[in-house]
């Protein structure tokens, strides 16, 4: 039986400052919880009675059957399905060796919940594993992010900082970022280990970060100077960027 005030909590975790009071945040529907159920401490579990039966070892702080009605009613999706799930928002630390051995994604003020989210996925795909936002930049917990992420952050570490600070740390990395007056990213050298900044859905990459850029990289369209859309959504750019850092590593 899922209570008034089980359903009340479950959709507060809609806001950050509810997020931010418990901790926890919420992930909806079987591939979700059934990606993240054992990589985060789920503290409550809502599923029908199928879903449990199929799912014997899921575990919980506390485990509720509930039946389809029930869960559409404390849902956050248009299309609820079998199971929801509280989990902690993990205690993430930084492995200073992986990031300076490895190419990192970095978030300048991305606003959208979806963006954010399908930037984890891809980061998921292309096997980066560390995704550094600035803090201004969407919280990877909102339900939105969570469900765009299809499972990814059970996998990929996001961490909020101050980007300055950030370059600071690891100043003799490569930073690399998109501009429309960059250079061609194919012909450009690229490293395997660094960090690609991406920017803002609608200002680009803020300008006082443009400092620590190492090299200024463009994505041409094609035909070249064909008239064309002014530019990619930054999800999409992200997705072309790594496929090309990517691809050089094949054979290395």
């Amino acid at each position: 039986m899922l209570s008034k005030n089980k359903i009340k909590y479950i959709q507060s975790l809609s806001q950050k400052k509810n997020r931010m009071a418990t901790g926890c945040f919420l992930a909806e529907g079987n591939k979700l919880v059934g990606d993240t159920l054992s990589a985060f401490h789920c503290e409550l579990l809502v599923a029908t009675e199928e879903w449990l039966a199929a799912h014997a070892g899921a575990e919980a702080d506390e485990i509720l059957i509930a039946g389809q009605e029930e869960i559409e009613r404390a849902s956050l999706l248009r299309s609820p399905q079998s199971v929801m799930a509280v989990y902690r928002m993990p205690d993430r630390h930084m492995d200073y060796n992986l990031v300076s051995t490895s190419l990192s994604l970095v978030l300048d003020t991305i606003q959208d919940p979806g963006n954010l989210g399908t930037i984890i996925r891809l980061a998921d795909w292309f096997g980066i594993e560390n995704v550094f936002c600035s803090p201004e930049c969407v919280d990877v917990y909102n339900p939105k992010t969570v469900q765009a992420t299809m499972g990814a952050l059970a996998r990929v570490k996001v961490f909020y900082l101050p980007l300055v600070e950030l370059f600071g740390q690891f100043s003799k990395l490569p930073v690399y970022g998109t501009f429309l007056d960059g250079e061609n990213i194919y012909e450009q050298e690229l490293t395997q280990n660094g960090f690609v900044l991406m920017g803002n859905e609608g200002n680009g990459i803020s300008s006082s970060l443009e400092k620590y850029i190492s090299k200024r990289l463009y994505l041409p369209n094609y035909p070249p100077f064909r008239q064309t859309t002014e530019s990619l959504n930054v999800a999409v750019a992200t997705a072309i960027v790594c496929a090309e850092f990517r691809r050089r590593s094949i054979g290395k």
